[in-house]
Protein backbone atom coordinates (compact mmCIF):
# COMPACT_ATOMS: atom_id res chain seq x y z
CA UNK A 1 0.00 0.00 0.00
CA UNK A 2 1.88 3.42 -0.74
CA UNK A 3 0.77 6.17 1.59
CA UNK A 4 1.77 8.63 -0.22
CA UNK A 5 -0.73 8.21 -3.17
CA UNK A 6 -3.43 9.54 -0.80
CA UNK A 7 -6.33 12.37 -1.62
CA UNK A 8 -9.32 13.96 0.71
CA UNK A 9 -12.87 12.56 -0.99
CA UNK A 10 -15.22 14.02 0.82
CA UNK A 11 -16.50 15.44 4.17
CA UNK A 12 -20.34 14.51 5.26
CA UNK A 13 -22.20 16.49 8.44
CA UNK A 14 -25.17 13.94 8.02
CA UNK A 15 -25.06 10.21 8.74
CA UNK A 16 -27.60 10.16 5.80
CA UNK A 17 -25.36 11.54 3.57
CA UNK A 18 -22.70 8.70 3.88
CA UNK A 19 -22.93 6.38 0.65
CA UNK A 20 -21.76 2.75 1.40
CA UNK A 21 -18.59 1.59 1.25
CA UNK A 22 -16.81 0.39 -2.18
CA UNK A 23 -12.96 -0.87 -0.72
CA UNK A 24 -12.57 -1.33 2.97
CA UNK A 25 -12.53 1.20 5.61
CA UNK A 26 -10.08 2.23 8.87
CA UNK A 27 -11.55 4.45 11.11
CA UNK A 28 -10.00 7.06 13.19
CA UNK A 29 -11.33 7.79 16.28
CA UNK A 30 -10.88 9.86 19.82
CA UNK A 31 -11.73 12.85 22.01
CA UNK A 32 -11.33 16.21 20.81
CA UNK A 33 -7.51 17.51 20.83
CA UNK A 34 -6.35 14.16 20.80
CA UNK A 35 -4.31 14.48 17.57
CA UNK A 36 -6.43 13.00 15.32
CA UNK A 37 -5.63 15.49 12.66
CA UNK A 38 -1.70 15.64 13.09
CA UNK A 39 -1.49 11.66 13.10
CA UNK A 40 -3.01 11.64 9.57
CA UNK A 41 -1.06 14.24 8.20
CA UNK A 42 2.11 12.07 9.56
CA UNK A 43 0.30 9.04 8.60
CA UNK A 44 -0.06 10.01 5.31
CA UNK A 45 3.20 12.34 5.03
CA UNK A 46 1.53 15.61 4.12
CA UNK A 47 1.64 19.01 5.91
CA UNK A 48 -1.99 19.71 5.80
CA UNK A 49 -4.10 17.19 4.17
CA UNK A 50 -6.05 17.30 7.51
CA UNK A 51 -6.80 20.87 9.14
CA UNK A 52 -5.35 20.87 12.41
CA UNK A 53 -7.51 23.18 14.38
CA UNK A 54 -6.93 25.40 16.95
CA UNK A 55 -10.17 25.41 18.61
CA UNK A 56 -10.75 21.68 20.12
CA UNK A 57 -13.91 20.30 19.05
CA UNK A 58 -13.75 22.29 15.61
CA UNK A 59 -13.85 18.74 13.44
CA UNK A 60 -17.97 18.43 13.09
CA UNK A 61 -17.90 15.92 10.01
CA UNK A 62 -16.94 12.77 8.99
CA UNK A 63 -13.88 13.27 6.85
CA UNK A 64 -13.10 10.40 4.07
CA UNK A 65 -9.03 9.97 2.70
CA UNK A 66 -8.77 7.55 -0.03
CA UNK A 67 -5.16 5.73 0.33
CA UNK A 68 -3.85 4.57 -2.63
CA UNK A 69 -6.71 3.11 -4.48
CA UNK A 70 -6.60 0.55 -1.46
CA UNK A 71 -8.39 1.76 1.69
CA UNK A 72 -10.47 4.41 2.89
CA UNK A 73 -9.28 6.47 5.60
CA UNK A 74 -12.06 7.88 7.93
CA UNK A 75 -11.93 10.60 10.29
CA UNK A 76 -14.69 10.58 12.54
CA UNK A 77 -16.02 13.67 14.75
CA UNK A 78 -13.44 14.62 17.96
CA UNK A 79 -15.85 13.69 20.93
CA UNK A 80 -15.45 15.05 24.22
CA UNK A 81 -15.47 18.91 23.79
CA UNK A 82 -17.43 20.56 26.18
CA UNK A 83 -17.91 24.13 24.56
CA UNK A 84 -21.01 23.11 21.88
CA UNK A 85 -24.47 23.05 22.06
CA UNK A 86 -26.16 19.92 23.38
CA UNK A 87 -28.09 20.14 19.81
CA UNK A 88 -24.11 19.47 18.15
CA UNK A 89 -23.04 16.67 20.90
CA UNK A 90 -25.77 14.83 19.82
CA UNK A 91 -25.10 15.24 15.70
CA UNK A 92 -21.44 14.41 16.41
CA UNK A 93 -22.82 11.69 18.35
CA UNK A 94 -25.11 10.20 15.32
CA UNK A 95 -22.75 10.61 13.38
CA UNK A 96 -19.71 8.51 15.05
CA UNK A 97 -22.88 5.79 16.31
CA UNK A 98 -24.28 5.85 12.83
CA UNK A 99 -20.95 5.47 11.10
CA UNK A 100 -20.25 2.80 13.47
CA UNK A 101 -23.38 0.33 13.22
CA UNK A 102 -23.92 1.11 9.51
CA UNK A 103 -23.69 -2.50 7.92
CA UNK A 104 -23.30 -1.31 4.77
CA UNK A 105 -19.52 -0.34 5.75
CA UNK A 106 -16.80 -2.36 4.91
CA UNK A 107 -14.85 -1.81 8.36
CA UNK A 108 -11.65 -2.82 8.34
CA UNK A 109 -10.47 -1.27 11.86
CA UNK A 110 -10.79 1.23 14.14
CA UNK A 111 -7.81 3.12 15.44
CA UNK A 112 -8.78 4.52 18.90
CA UNK A 113 -6.33 7.58 20.10
CA UNK A 114 -5.80 8.20 23.48
CA UNK A 115 -3.51 10.77 24.89
CA UNK A 116 -0.47 9.16 26.64
CA UNK A 117 -0.06 11.72 29.37
CA UNK A 118 -3.50 11.23 30.84
CA UNK A 119 -5.54 8.46 32.41
CA UNK A 120 -7.85 7.38 29.72
CA UNK A 121 -11.49 10.02 29.86
CA UNK A 122 -14.88 8.50 30.25
CA UNK A 123 -15.67 9.22 26.35
CA UNK A 124 -12.31 6.99 25.92
CA UNK A 125 -13.55 4.43 28.12
CA UNK A 126 -17.62 4.77 26.36
CA UNK A 127 -15.71 4.03 23.30
CA UNK A 128 -13.55 1.50 24.20
CA UNK A 129 -16.37 -0.58 25.88
CA UNK A 130 -18.68 0.18 22.70
CA UNK A 131 -15.82 -1.16 20.22
CA UNK A 132 -15.02 -4.83 22.37
CA UNK A 133 -19.19 -5.05 23.58
CA UNK A 134 -19.31 -4.43 19.52
CA UNK A 135 -16.96 -7.12 18.54
CA UNK A 136 -14.91 -4.25 16.61
CA UNK A 137 -11.53 -5.03 15.23
CA UNK A 138 -9.33 -1.80 17.00
CA UNK A 139 -6.40 -0.75 18.43
CA UNK A 140 -5.20 1.88 20.27
CA UNK A 141 -3.01 4.06 19.39
CA UNK A 142 -1.41 6.54 22.18
CA UNK A 143 -0.63 9.78 20.84
CA UNK A 144 2.07 12.94 22.18
CA UNK A 145 4.77 10.06 23.05
CA UNK A 146 7.15 13.58 22.61
CA UNK A 147 5.86 14.87 25.57
CA UNK A 148 6.92 12.62 28.11
CA UNK A 149 10.57 11.64 29.41
CA UNK A 150 11.59 7.71 29.27
CA UNK A 151 10.61 7.12 32.94
CA UNK A 152 7.13 9.02 32.23
CA UNK A 153 6.37 6.58 29.80
CA UNK A 154 7.19 4.19 31.28
CA UNK A 155 4.86 5.17 34.32
CA UNK A 156 2.13 5.67 32.40
CA UNK A 157 2.23 2.41 30.20
CA UNK A 158 2.08 0.99 33.60
CA UNK A 159 -0.79 2.91 34.65
CA UNK A 160 -2.52 2.14 31.27
CA UNK A 161 -2.07 -1.70 31.86
CA UNK A 162 -4.92 -1.03 34.96
CA UNK A 163 -7.20 1.64 33.43
CA UNK A 164 -7.88 0.29 30.02
CA UNK A 165 -9.93 -2.36 30.10
CA UNK A 166 -8.16 -5.86 28.34
CA UNK A 167 -4.90 -3.73 28.05
CA UNK A 168 -2.98 -6.47 27.99
CA UNK A 169 -4.83 -8.35 24.98
CA UNK A 170 -4.99 -5.15 22.97
CA UNK A 171 -2.21 -3.68 20.46
CA UNK A 172 -1.39 -0.05 21.74
CA UNK A 173 1.10 1.52 19.72
CA UNK A 174 2.81 4.79 20.98
CA UNK A 175 2.93 7.82 18.79
CA UNK A 176 4.24 11.30 17.87
CA UNK A 177 3.42 13.28 14.99
CA UNK A 178 6.72 15.83 15.98
CA UNK A 179 9.64 12.55 16.01
CA UNK A 180 7.96 10.25 13.80
CA UNK A 181 7.50 7.68 16.36
CA UNK A 182 5.00 4.61 15.93
CA UNK A 183 4.24 5.76 12.22
CA UNK A 184 5.74 2.58 10.56
CA UNK A 185 4.68 0.08 12.98
CA UNK A 186 0.92 2.19 12.24
CA UNK A 187 1.29 1.57 8.77
CA UNK A 188 1.96 -2.26 8.88
CA UNK A 189 -0.79 -2.99 10.83
CA UNK A 190 -3.02 -0.67 8.52
CA UNK A 191 -1.70 -2.81 5.76
CA UNK A 192 -1.99 -6.17 7.64
CA UNK A 193 -5.38 -5.72 8.55
CA UNK A 194 -6.42 -4.48 4.95
CA UNK A 195 -4.88 -7.47 3.45
CA UNK A 196 -4.92 -10.03 5.74
CA UNK A 197 -7.53 -9.29 8.02
CA UNK A 198 -5.76 -10.88 11.19
CA UNK A 199 -7.19 -10.92 14.75
CA UNK A 200 -5.51 -8.15 16.21
CA UNK A 201 -8.53 -6.94 18.10
CA UNK A 202 -10.63 -7.72 20.89
CA UNK A 203 -13.44 -9.50 18.99
CA UNK A 204 -13.57 -12.36 21.30
CA UNK A 205 -13.21 -10.80 24.44
CA UNK A 206 -15.56 -12.04 27.49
Amino acid sequence: MNFHNVKFEASYGLFSQIPPSTIPEIAIAGRSNVGKSSLINKLLSRKSLARVSAVPGKTATINFYDIDNTVKLVDLPGYGFAKVSKDEKKRWAGLIEGYLTDERRDLALVVCLIDIRHDPTKNDLFMLDFLIEGGYPFIVVLTKRDKLSKREYEERMKAFSQTIPYAEQITMIPFSSETGEGVEELRTVLEECVEEAPEISCENLE
